[in-house]
């Protein structure tokens, strides 16, 4: 089963976009980086999803994990 993910992409026509992911549309459409990733966090934590942010250049910048983490950190730090 493929986990859960939302990323939040750059529009070749301008503002971002929040896309579950292989998917072809937009699941939806902000002018700013800010609407899009506060909306996708609160999505991801309802779904116990990932949340992927790309940057203007298309790379992955800073993934968060809101469910079951497929790579916990190592340091365990209390």
């Amino acid at each position: 089963m493929p986990r859960k993910e939302i990323h939040v992409v750059p529009n070749s026509n301008g503002g971002w976009d929040a896309k579950r992911n292989n998917a072809q549309k937009a699941s939806k459409h902000f002018d700013t980086k800010k609407e899009a990733m506060d909306w996708s966090r609160e999505k991801a934590k309802q779904e116990k999803s990932e949340l992927i942010p790309h940057g203007k250049d298309g790379k992955i910048q800073n993934p968060n994990s809101y469910g079951k983490d497929p790579n916990p950190p190592k340091d365990k730090k209390r």
